[in-house]
């Protein structure tokens, strides 16, 4: 039995729906993956993964403003090769990136741009260090407000999610990762990045030209994540799985 999983995109495109910029409800987008997971159903025939608690809270509710570090945690956990934990975040909302998490935003939880951030500092810490990624959002984005919305006018940490996390699947769907062409890869990557950070009309050329480089460095982040995955999987069979002498 396969378990419930949401791409990162789909995730992006739940919490550009709370956000109601997305054109569909969280409750359609949970739904699709729901029926993508069980190889196809169509009918409602969903006998085999079960829905995972905060799932379903997203699925009963019409309205959300924030989340809880327990709850993100949760959302990370239904993401491939994503190692968020309630401990690491608490770590980088009061020490490493507090700047931009003085304080929840949505009542006494974090605000869904906050939940965006925490987020991406999982998918970036897989090839960057703390400091480096620190130095990434201080390009894009200025500290939290009273809403809860780190940016200047135009992008902001939810947008941000979405478009790299849109690039990925894109790049994904057509097979970039296959190639063992190292040259060809990054110059694809390179060149998606730079029409998505183009179409951003609202920006001024040098914040286009930062946006073009993160989208870069996240999307290869996350394949570096994925191979992660793979080497601690190979990892741990190797270790665990052999008879002892």
């Amino acid at each position: 039995m396969e378990p419930y999983w949401l791409t990162r995109q789909d995730l992006a495109h739940v919490l550009r729906s709370l956000e109601e910029r997305g054109g569909k409800k969280p409750s359609d987008i949970l739904r699709h993956a729901w029926m993508r997971n069980e190889s196809g159903t169509e009918h409602g025939n969903l006998t085999g993964s079960p829905l995972p608690p905060i799932a379903e809270k997203l699925m009963r509710c019409s309205e959300r403003r924030g989340f809880s570090l327990h709850e993100i945690a949760d959302l990370g956990h239904l993401l491939d090769f994503s190692t968020l934990s309630v401990t690491s975040m608490q770590n980088w909302v009061k020490r490493d990136f507090k700047l931009y998490f003085h304080c929840p935003h949505a009542g006494k939880k974090y605000s869904l741009d906050q939940t965006a951030l925490l987020l991406m500092i999982d998918d970036l810490k897989a090839n960057l260090d703390f400091e480096t990624i620190r130095r990434l959002f201080a390009m894009l984005f200025r500290e939290c407000d009273e809403s809860g919305k780190p940016g200047p006018a135009g992008i902001t940490p939810l947008v941000l999610f979405d478009r790299y996390t849109d690039l990925f699947h894109l790049l994904d769907q057509r097979k970039l990762w296959d190639t063992m062409n190292g040259a060809q890869l990054e110059q694809t990557v390179w060149k998606e990045a730079a029409k998505s950070a183009e179409t951003m009309t609202v920006l001024s050329a040098e914040q286009k030209a930062a946006l073009h480089h993160m989208l870069f460095v996240a999307v290869i982040s996350i394949q570096a994540a994925r191979l992660q995955a793979l080497a601690r999987r190979y990892c741990h069979a190797a270790l665990y799985m052999s008879k002892p002498y």
